[in-house]
């Protein structure tokens, strides 16, 4: 059995770790699919070429709007879909040609243990001093009846189509189906949302999702309340069963069933983490009831010497988060005796969807929920001179503050550059400064649409 100074399972961000640092280790790199995960092949980064495509096609199909005469005369998909790939697809041989090259043995198959930091891959078995779990998710299916007997694509096939459908259907109605959403309507695709609950982004502050839903409703056909109870193959398309419900509570007066039909079925229901793949059981490695590896402070599992980080081990599922508890585990690998916190208070995020939304912190009903006497304020980005110029009517910026300590509990932004507005909020947020401070001590640049968040501070 061959022995390690160090395994990592999984080649997403597991593949961030080694550098000079570890010079004089003995390697391992196991990986079941692609170097670089779920962000560079299937999620963050096409997804997000994709939606500056569909930005700019919404953009011509609005030029109206400012007094400019434009038409989308033709959206060439094949030509966008290769444009996406053509930088992502060589970098997995390259990456594996570059670790070999460097000294890292890598195994190409899925990894599974054994018995306590025990691995066997395709029949082989490796052990290491220390093995880092960073093995990922992947989308969840849910269990429809007949859904097992039409093709369907989930987020890690959808973007590698040959064609544009003419008609698709997104079962769901989080961050991938409103980005995802977003990309296909807006090159040409009629987009049919069907989601269990009464809006979409329902994780979101309620003002968030409410009016994300209100806009959305103009450019999807969306079921709210509903759920697909069956679906099948009819001729070239594919019909969906769904029901629905008159209101999104116990007991809720059924009001369906109906009928949609579609070229091409999108599942966007949430994603799961691959511990069950590892059979970390196995291993005596602990995990929720949710599959996520349990993990403490300094991302260490139940099992001595065992580490896991990234979306097996964090619920939020998210690259940056996944980055900064890398370079915490890194530095806790090379000094045990020293050891950084990998876990975080604060966890932005955003949907690159349109409009664009990016949020820090608590949502106003779990702000309430502490009790805490709170200051909120909302400014639209209409009360600011570069909202003119977008002749922007929806989009807003809504803050929530304790009113006491004066210190920022939650950030919320809605419209265009959300994810870049947000920045400095997260910045003063992590670093404990006042509403005040933010509001009377800093400079913000005229006509920016920063001034939609200052404006908000002010009003606090």
């Amino acid at each position: 059995m061959e022995r390690y100074d160090l395994v990592i399972v999984g080649a997403g961000s597991g593949n961030m770790l080694p550098g000079p640092e570890f010079e004089g280790w003995r390697i391992a790199i196991v990986e079941r699919d692609r170097f670089g995960g779920t962000c560079l092949n299937r999620g963050c980064i096409p997804s997000k070429i994709f939606v500056h495509s569909a930005d700019i096609a919404e953009h011509v199909r609005h030029a109206a709007r400012f007094d400019i005469t434009a038409s989308l005369d033709a959206v060439d998909w094949p030509a966008i879909r290769d444009r996406v790939f053509a930088p992502i697809d060589p970098a997995h041989a390259s990456a594996i040609e570059y670790r070999r090259r460097t000294g890292t043995v890598v195994y190409e198959g899925t990894a599974r243990f054994v018995a306590p930091k025990v691995l066997e891959i395709d029949g082989q078995r490796i052990t290491g001093d220390r093995i880092v779990l960073a093995a990922g998710a992947r989308p969840m299916i849910p269990d429809i009846p007949g859904l097992d007997e039409v093709p369907f694509h989930t987020s890690d096939t959808i973007m590698r189509l040959e064609t544009l459908p003419a008609r698709l259907a997104i079962i769901g109605g989080g961050f991938i189906a409103a980005e995802l959403g977003h990309v296909f309507q807006a090159l040409g695709s009629h987009v049919s949302i069907v989601q269990r609950g009464a809006e979409l982004l329902t994780a979101e502050d309620h003002d968030v999702s409410r009016r994300f839903t209100e806009i959305a409703r103009g450019r999807f056909e969306i079921h709210t309340n509903a759920r697909v109870v069956g679906m099948r193959q009819r001729g070239e398309g594919i019909m969906l069963n769904l029901t629905s419900t008159s209101r999104p509570s116990a007991g809720a007066e059924t009001v369906g069933p109906s009928e949609l039909t579609v070229d091409t079925v999108l599942v966007a229901t949430g994603r799961i983490p691959n511990s069950d793949l590892l059979d970390a059981a196995a291993a005596g490695i602990a995990v929720d009831v949710h599959g996520h590896v349990l993990v403490d402070e300094y991302l260490r599992t139940s099992v001595d010497g065992v580490f896991a980080f990234g979306d097996l081990a964090n619920h939020l599922q998210l690259k940056h988060m996944a980055n900064a508890e890398g370079r915490a585990l890194r530095h806790n690998l090379l000094h045990p005796d020293d050891l950084r916190t990998g876990t975080f208070p604060l966890a932005p995020h955003a949907v690159f969807a349109d409009p664009q939304v990016a949020a820090v912190g608590l949502t106003e009903r779990a702000a309430r929920e502490t009790g805490r006497p709170l200051s909120i304020a909302v400014r639209d980005y209409s009360h600011t001179a570069y909202g003119w110029a977008l002749r922007d009517t929806t989009s807003f910026v809504k803050l929530i503050a304790d009113a006491e300590t004066r210190l920022l509990l939650g950030a919320h932004i809605m419209g265009p550059q959300a994810a870049t507005l947000i920045q400095p909020l997260v910045q003063a947020m992590t670093f404990g400064q006042t509403v005040d401070q933010l509001a009377h001590d800093v400079i913000y640049i005229h006509p920016a649409l920063t001034e939609a968040v200052e404006q908000a501070l002010l009003e606090l």
